[in-house]
């Protein structure tokens, strides 16, 4: 049978409810639109019943209609749904939100037609959040009202959501509504979760919503004539990790013949539909000394939970950690199961149940994304195409640009931008460069004006530049021109401009003499350019040859002396500092925060608003020189949310620095050190380090072209700033390779002992699975804490004395001990094993960074889903070791 209350949930969520509001709740996060509400009439306001703040949907669009239902039906509805927010024009209209990423939303569209536009024919369309499918709106089919809820975690910090013409319907919408829900709640490893149930117990026909539920969610009354309502007067105080409202705590059903089991049978519409469930339990009566409550718990036929005693007043939420599907016909079917033990029958007290939507297609990336939503802010451009993702889906991808597209998990890029007759004034916008795998761009037949930017020859895979019909001043740079010598087609009308201000210049006739003497000398300036030409290959042909010796055969560096690096490799001036800007930002010197093979590290200040960390070359590195050209020539080019970026460098004579972000919660290995006060890192914030640092070498891996390999990956090189957010520092030993030829290269051996890959060490043969390995190094210090090497122990190295360790099968002693077993055994054995195989000293076994982000992130949901049921499940929670481990072999996948 169809769920009872699902139409009744439409007509109710529609109507007025009176229901007490009681004490003002907490509406942080909340974003609650009234669509198509005109912003000057009484926006924001506090809807009457709720007592929630709705807003007009103004700032959220940039097209649309407002609308308003028919005058008879607004006694009927709620005020939120008179008006609406309708669509005639474009195939896709989005909302656009600033959110925060790795929070699970509650969303919520409403949709009441009215008979807004006379017509009376009911509309059909899609939604979608982002790129991916939501659900179809048919209003027809729901007489004229309806309601979509999802669950969904966005993937980076904006959020869109879109409704798309399907026929020659319009679409439209209410309400729009998102709420974030609790942390650790509704954590899935699959997709997005749709409703479908969410039923309480009760005899009445009353809605919970806000401010019962302090989330907004909607529970539905539910109670079967098989059943009998239990309650308690005593107020709960805990509502469990999903933040129940109080009446769930307080109230359940067991079933009206003692002896005889609950069962609750739920029918999909869509049999082969994938399912997860959450079911609550709470002891609502106070058991006598003779009294026991204990039952067992299946979902189709399988065993949940075995010998289930709920604990009064203390909620606990059962739910799967993978999606499963019901019987062929969509049957679903819950008993609880009274155990021989047991002297009271089981109890419910509340369901859901949600349906699985897939996302599989990722967004376009992240940095492109913002960069053009700000380049669209910058000219005002009214493009009703530029809304949601700029790349797909494909048949809704913007005009004017174009994306390269691997397969739908590889985030988009956009490589070709034409701005083309759009109307642009002012300069070209800065942050054309942020667009960093851009191909082409054309900005031709505007009205843009000011210098031609120089940091357009930064922007390493420009093929073509058209700056032709603007108002541009000046000519081409020459960083610019150098590139035409590499491919770089530029098309710039720079003969049709006057370099001679009005009356400055006058036409004056050449004579001979001076035909002849500038003849002469462009012959000389010629001559002195193939000497210096000469001069510059036997040079760097004497570097190659230096570089290709062995290491013994490398002397540090002494006394650095500048060769003007910023006037020829870097091409960027505008990040370049004076030495006394250096001096002036850092107070002379006054406060070191570290020290390396570079130099001293020190804290500053740029401008009074921003804090700056300032590397000083020592005159003494042995680093020197060459790693500072390389680690400013990388980070110029390189933008990653994970990877430290260059605020600016100093090349000055004899006085070399780097100017990064500041980082103010210093490196990991500070961290786990402990010796500094710092607090101990929660097994998930360790998790969540190990993702964002993975996610950057990743993108150094396959997002970079050429592809960069770090060299020097350890703890100490991954830093924390604000919120513990990780970062990849100091890539002066960094080397590059392009993409399509062989994937090695041979350099002189450089890293850290104990981090260096064996493999590399050996052949000298460079390439991405040496950073692997060393993240696989990082990745046990994470897990163990132990040091890397350490002659004290019977196994010094970290890889050896794990593997020993493993041996025994006992997670409790390889595990940090400051953690004091606070952590789900299974996660941490996933991430010991991804780690052991990262370390594999055959870089063939060894995981891609890609595959490492994939399997740390499944870590980590494993670790929030299961963290809970384990605290209650302790005789389960050391997993027995059918494996043996020792140095050559890592553990196969579980």
């Amino acid at each position: 049978m169809e769920s009872p209350h699902r139409h009744l949930l439409i007509v109710l969520i529609a109507t007025f409810a009176i229901f007490d509001l009681g004490r003002a709740q907490d509406q942080e996060g909340f974003i609650s639109l009234d669509c198509g509400l005109p912003p000057n009439e009484a926006s924001p306001y506090t809807h009457p019943k709720s007592g929630l703040i709705f807003t007009s949907d103004t700032n959220s669009i940039q097209s649309g209609k407002i609308g308003r239902i028919e005058a008879s039906l607004e006694e009927t509805y709620m005020k939120m749904l008179w008006t609406l927010r309708y669509f005639p024009d474009g195939k896709r209209n989005c909302y656009s939100f600033n959110i925060k990423q790795g929070t699970n939303y509650l969303i919520r569209a409403r949709f009441l037609y009215g008979n807004y536009d006379g017509l009376n024919n009911y509309p059909k369309f899609n939604l979608y959040i982002g790129p991916n499918f939501w659900k179809s709106v048919d209003l027809n089919a729901d007489d004229g009202v309806s309601m979509g809820e999802i669950i969904h975690s966005p993937r980076s910090n904006y959020l869109d959501v879109c409704l798309v013409k399907t026929d020659t319907s319009t679409p439209f919408i209410s309400a729009l509504e998102l709420r974030p829900l609790p942390n650790n709640s509704y954590i899935t490893t699959s997709g997005s979760l749709t409703y479908w149930t969410q039923y309480f117990i009760s005899e009445s026909e009353k809605v919970l919503k806000f401010p019962e539920d302090h989330y907004d969610r909607i529970w539905v009354p539910y109670l079967e004539k098989e059943w009998k309502k239990i309650s308690t007067a005593v107020k709960g105080n805990n509502t469990g990790s999903f933040n129940l409202p109080e009446t769930i705590v307080t109230t359940a059903a067991t079933p009206a013949n003692a002896s005889e089991p609950l069962t609750y049978t739920e029918y999909l519409d869509t049999p082969r539909d994938k399912i997860f469930y959450f079911l609550h339990f709470s002891e609502v009566q106070v058991l006598k000394a003779n009294e026991t409550r204990e039952f067992n718990i299946s979902w189709n036929g399988k065993i949940i939970s075995e010998n289930y005693r709920p604990v009064y007043l203390q909620p606990k939420t059962f739910y799967n950690a993978y999606p499963v599907t019901c019987e062929d016909d969509g049957e679903c079917v819950l008993e609880l199961k009274k155990t021989q033990r047991s002297t009271l029958p089981p109890l419910l007290n509340a369901i859901e149940v949600y349906v699985v939507v897939d996302s599989p297609q990722s967004e376009t990336n992240e940095n492109d994304v913002l960069t053009i939503r700000n380049i669209k802010a910058t000219y005002g451009l009214k493009k009703i195409v530029w809304q949601g993702d700029p790349c797909v889906p494909q048949e809704f991808s913007w005009d004017s640009l174009a994306c390269f597209i691997v397969d739908k998990s590889t985030p988009p890029i956009i490589t070709s931008l034409n701005l083309s007759s759009s109307g642009l004034t002012g300069t070209i916008a800065d942050g054309i460069q942020n667009l960093t795998h851009l191909e082409k761009l054309d900005l031709s037949n505007n009205s843009l004006t000011g210098l031609v930017p120089e940091y357009l020859a930064n922007m390493k895979f420009l093929t073509l530049l058209n700056l032709s019909k603007n108002n541009l001043n000046g000519s081409i740079p020459q960083a610019l021109r150098d590139r035409e010598k590499k491919g770089l087609t530029i098309i710039f009308d720079e003969e049709g401009k006057n370099p001679c201000s009005p009356g400055s210049c006058a036409p004056k006739k050449k004579s001979p003499v001076l035909i002849i003497v500038a003849v002469v000398a462009s012959v000389v300036v010629v001559i002195i350019v193939v000497l210096v030409l000469v001069f510059v290959l036997k040079k760097n042909k004497a570097s190659i040859h230096v570089e290709a010796q062995p290491p013994s055969s490398v002397t540090p560096r002494g006394n650095v002396t500048s060769s003007g690096i910023s006037d020829s490799s870097i091409e960027n001036k505008r990040k370049r500092f004076t030495y006394a800007e250096v001096m002036e930002m850092t107070k002379n010197l006054q406060r070191p925060l570290g020290e390396g093979g570079f130099g001293v590290v020190y804290h500053g200040d740029l401008n009074g608003s921003q804090q700056v960390a300032v590397k000083v070359l020592a005159q003494s590195s042995a680093q020197g020189y060459k790693e500072f050209k390389a680690e400013v020539e990388l980070l110029l080019r390189v933008h990653h949310i994970n990877l430290v970026s260059l605020v600016g460098y100093c090349d000055e004579k004899d006085h070399l620095a780097l100017i990064y972000e500041y980082m103010s919660n210093v490196d990991l290995k500070h961290h786990l050190s402990g010796k500094h006060g710092s607090s101990v890192l929660s097994w998930s914030t360790r998790l969540q380090i190990a993702i964002d640092s993975a996610l950057g070498l990743e993108y150094l891996h396959t997002g970079c072209r050429p592809s960069m390999v770090h060299r020097d990956v350890k703890c100490t090189n991954i830093l924390l700033g604000e919120h513990l957010v990780a970062k990849i520092a100091d890539f002066g030993l960094s080397r590059s390779f392009q993409l399509g030829e062989e994937s090695q290269v041979s350099t002189v051996i450089a890293g850290t002992p104990g981090y260096l890959d064996p493999e590399y060490y050996k052949t000298g043969r460079l390439a991405e699975m040496s950073d692997v390995y060393s993240f696989g190094i990082v990745l046990l210090e994470i897990i163990t804490n132990q040091r890397v090497i350490d002659q004290t122990r019977e196994k010094s190295h970290i890889t050896e004395w794990t593997a020993f360790m493993l041996n025994r099968g006992d997670i409790t002693r390889i595990m940090d001990p400051n953690l004091y077993g606070d952590y789900n055994s299974r996660s941490v054995w996933r991430a010991l094993e991804l780690a052991m195989l990262c370390a594999n000293p055959s870089s063939e076994k060894r995981p891609t960074m890609s595959q490492v982000v994939i399997e740390l992130k499944e870590c980590l949901i494993s670790e929030n889903s299961m963290k809970s049921k384990n605290q209650d499940m302790n005789s389960q929670s050391s997993l027995e070791v059918s494996m043996s481990f020792d140095t050559k072999d890592v553990p196969s996948a579980r």
